[in-house]
C-alpha cells in the first residue's frame, strides 16, 4: 500500500505511530467499557445491593481477566484491520452490480470471516462475563450407568452464533456505508473536545445497530438455527436437552431476558468496535505541520513543496494539502517563507513548486467534468464514430471531424486517486464509455449484439444518407435501454424492411435482470466524480488566500507572473462545475444519515467544492478590484471575470 520510498519516513514517524496510538486508548477505555457492560447485564431492580457485589467478584475473578485479555487481541485486531482498510478516497458503487462486486470480494470476503471470529470470541466473553444460564456451551443433563450425559445449553450457543452474525452484519455494513473512509473535519478541534463530541453518536449507532442486527438474527435463527444446533450436537458428541420450548421456535424466542442478553451484548460488541474506528479517525485526521523550507539537503523531502508532488501515501498528500489552506490563512511568517527566492540564483522555487501542483489538481477536475458532460450529453454513451451518418469517406472530412467534435478522453471510475489520473489520448471504443452497458459481456442478449453491430460493407444500408427525421432522437439522460437507437443508428423505415425478416428477440429474463442492476445510479456517479473534491477544496483555499496575501506581502512579485493562469483555471473550473450542476440528480442535496457510523460527508463534497470556488474568486476579485483589468486573460475569460467584479455571479 505504500511504496513510495520517499513517503518513507512519514508511514514510520507518523502514521504507524498515530495508529498505536488510537489502539492504546481504546485498549485504555475497555476497562470501564467492561464494567458499564456487566452493570447492565447483572442489573435488577428488586436486588441492587446483591448486583453491585456481584459487579465485584465477577470483575476481580480470573475469567473476568481472561475475557479482558480475549478484549483487548479483539480490539487490537480490529485497529490493525482499520488501519488496513481504510482510504481518504471512498470507494462509490455507481450501479448495484458493483456493489455485489465489492460485498464479494476475496479482500472483502476475508475480512468479513475475521469480523465473524471477533464478534464470537466477543460474545463468548460476553456470555462467560454474564453467567449463570449462559456460562458454559454444555451441561450436565442425565444420568446412565453411573455417569452423566452432556447436554448442549442452547443458550450459550445462541450467543455465539449472534456475536458471529453481528461481526458479519457490521462488515457488510462497512461496505455499504463506506466506514473505511476517513474524512477531514472543517473547523479543527481537540482530540479530546472531538471525542466527547462524537461519543453521543458512538452509544446511538451502537444500540441502534444492535437491535436491528438481533432482530435479524432471531429471524435468521428461526429458520436455520436447527443446522449449527444439530452440527455442534454431532461434532462434540452433546445431547439435546427435553426443553418445552427450543430456541428455534417462537415461544422460545420471545425469551425478555434471552433478547435482553442478545442486544446488550451486541451493544457491547458494537460500541467497542465503533470506539476504535473514532479513535483511529481522530488520530489520523490529525494537523501535520511540514516545513516550507529547510536548509539542510537530506530534510528536502520533508517539505511542503516536495510532499505536495508525492503520490503515495494518499493520507499524505492530504495532510500537506490541508497543511497549505492552514498557513495560507493563518501564518505570515510560513507564507513570506513561499514568496521567498532561492538563493543563489533568485528563482521562486517553493512558489512555483506549490502553485504547479496546484493548477494541476485543477486542471484535472476540469477534464474529468468535461468528459463526463460529453459523456451523457450524448444520451449516456460515446459517440460511435462507424455508424452510418457518421461514416466519412473523404480523409479531410474526417480529420476535421474528429478535431471539431468532442469526445470523452477518459474512463470516469470511481476516482481511486486523484493524483495518479491521466487523461488517456486517442480515440476510445463507443462501447467502452462508462455510462453504458457492456456489449461484449457474456449477458447480454444476442439481439443488442446484431443492433449494435456495424454495417458491412456489402450490405445496402452501407454509405445510405438517412432521413434527418429517422435520425433525430430526444437525449434521454441515464437512459439504458436496449433498442435500436442505442448506438445511435436509425431504425430501418418500414417500408424498405423485408415482409420475411423476423422481429429481433427478446432478451433473456437473466440478460434483463442483470442489465437493470448494471444501470447507472445518477446520484451515486455525481458523488464519485467529485469523491477527492476534498483535495481541490484545500488547493483553491490555498491558492485564493496566498495570491490574496501577495497583495501586501509578496515583495519580489513572484504570484503576479502566475495570476493568469490561476484565474483562467479557476474560470475555466467554474464554468465545468455550473455545467455539471445543470444535469439532473446533480442539484439534489441528499439526506445525510445520523443512525449509522460511516462517514456521508463525500456525499455533499460537489456542493462544498462550488461554494470554496465561487469564494475563491471573489476573494481575489475583492483584493485586487480593477488592478486585475491589467491581467492578459482571454476575452471569455475576462467577460466572465467582470460579473465577479461586479458581483453579479
Amino acid at each position: 500500500m505504500f511504496s513510495a520510498e520517499q513517503s518513507c519516513w512519514f508511514i514510520r514517524k507518523v502514521i504507524c505511530w498515530r495508529a498505536a496510538a488510537s489502539i492504546a486508548w481504546a485498549v485504555l477505555l475497555l476497562p470501564p467499557s467492561t464494567a458499564i457492560f456487566v452493570f447492565l447485564s447483572k442489573f435488577s431492580v428488586l436486588h441492587p445491593i446483591q448486583t453491585i457485589s456481584e459487579c465485584f467478584s465477577m470483575l476481580t475473578s480470573a475469567t473476568a481477566i481472561f475475557s479482558f485479555i480475549l478484549l483487548c487481541g479483539v480490539i487490537i485486531m480490529v485497529g490493525f484491520l482499520n488501519f488496513e482498510y481504510y482510504t481518504v478516497i471512498p470507494t462509490i458503487a455507481c450501479s448495484k452490480i458493483a456493489l455485489f462486486g465489492q460485498l464479494l470480494h476475496p479482500r472483502q470476503l476475508v475480512n468479513s470471516l475475521v469480523h465473524c471470529i471477533m464478534g464470537m470470541i466477543v460474545a463468548w466473553c460476553s456470555a462467560v462475563t454474564i453467567g449463570f444460564r449462559y456460562e458454559t456451551l454444555g451441561h450436565p443433563c442425565a444420568q446412565t450407568d453411573g455417569y452423566h450425559q452432556m447436554c448442549l445449553n442452547e443458550y450459550h450457543l445462541i450467543l455465539l452464533l449472534g456475536g458471529a452474525f453481528v461481526g458479519f452484519s457490521h462488515s457488510l455494513l462497512g461496505v455499504i456505508h463506506n466506514m473505511n473512509y476517513v474524512s477531514f473535519h472543517t473547523v479543527q478541534q481537540y482530540k479530546y473536545l472531538r471525542f466527547k463530541g462524537c461519543l453521543p453518536l458512538v452509544v446511538r449507532c451502537s444500540a441502534t445497530q444492535a437491535l436491528y442486527s438481533v432482530r435479524n438474527f432471531i429471524v435468521v435463527y428461526y429458520f436455520l438455527g436447527y443446522i449449527p444446533r444439530t452440527w455442534i450436537c454431532k461434532t462434540l458428541n452433546l445431547h439435546l436437552g427435553s426443553s418445552a420450548h427450543p430456541l428455534d421456535s417462537i415461544a422460545g424466542l420471545l425469551d425478555l431476558s434471552l433478547l435482553y442478553h442478545l442486544w446488550i451484548s451486541a451493544t457491547f460488541l458494537l460500541f467497542t468496535w465503533y470506539i476504535m474506528l473514532l479513535l483511529f479517525r481522530i488520530f489520523l485526521t490529525e494537523g501535520y505541520s511540514f516545513p516550507v523550507q529547510s536548509s539542510f539537503t537530506e530534510d528536502a523531502d520533508h517539505c511542503l513543496p516536495k510532499v505536495l508532488t508525492e503520490k503515495q501515501p494518499m493520507l499524505l498528500k492530504f495532510l500537506a494539502l490541508q497543511d497549505l489552506a492552514l498557513l495560507s490563512q493563518h501564518s505570515p511568517l510560513r507564507r513570506c517563507e513561499v514568496f521567498s527566492l532561492s538563493q543563489p540564483g533568485g528563482h521562486p522555487h517553493n512558489w512555483n513548486a506549490i502553485s504547479k501542483e496546484c493548477l494541476s489538481l485543477l486542471a484535472d477536475l476540469t477534464q474529468r467534468l468535461v468528459a463526463y458532460h460529453d459523456t451523457v450529453a450524448t444520451n449516456g454513451r460515446a459517440k460511435s464514430l462507424s455508424s452510418g451518418s457518421e461514416r466519412k469517406t473523404s480523409s479531410e472530412t474526417s480529420g476535421t471531424e474528429d478535431f471539431m467534435s468532442p469526445r470523452p478522453t477518459a474512463f470516469m471510475k470511481t476516482p481511486a486517486s486523484v493524483f495518479a489520473r491521466s487523461i488517456a489520448g486517442g480515440q476510445q471504443s463507443p462501447l467502452t464509455a462508462p455510462f453504458t452497458p457492456d456489449l461484449d459481456s457474456p449477458f447480454m442478449s444476442p439481439a443488442l449484439r446484431r443492433l449494435a453491430a456495424p454495417v458491412e460493407q456489402g450490405s445496402p444500408w452501407y454509405g445510405t444518407v438517412q432521413s434527418p427525421h429517422i435520425m433525430r432522437r430526444v437525449p434521454k439522460l441515464w437512459s439504458t435501454s436496449t433498442d435500436s437507437q442505442v448506438n445511435g443508428s436509425p431504425p430501418p423505415s418500414p417500408a424498405s424492411v423485408p415482409s420475411d425478416k423476423q422481429e429481433p428477440s427478446k432478451p433473456s429474463f437473466l440478460a434483463q435482470f442483470l442489465q437493470n442492476r448494471r444501470e447507472q445510479l445518477p446520484e451515486a456517479s455525481s458523488q464519485a466524480l467529485f469523491a477527492d473534491s476534498q483535495a481541490h477544496i484545500w488547493a483553491l483555499e490555498g491558492l485564493s488566500y496566498l495570491v490574496q496575501a501577495s497583495f501586501s506581502e509578496d515583495q519580489f512579485g513572484v504570484v503576479q507572473t502566475t495570476l493568469p493562469s490561476i484565474l483562467s483555471c479557476m474560470l475555466v473550473l467554474q464554468e465545468a462545475v455550473d455545467r455539471h450542476f445543470k444535469l439532473p440528480h446533480a442539484s439534489s442535496k441528499p439526506v445525510r444519515s445520523t443512525s449509522s457510523m460511516g462517514d456521508s460527508t463525500y456525499k455533499t463534497l460537489r456542493f462544498a467544492l462550488r461554494a470554496t470556488l465561487k469564494t475563491a474568486i471573489y476573494r481575489i476579485t475583492t483584493t485586487f478590484g480593477d488592478h486585475l483589468n491589467a491581467v492578459q486573460l482571454s476575452a471569455e475569460h475576462r467577460k466572465r471575470l467582470q460579473q465577479f467584479l461586479e458581483y453579479k455571479e
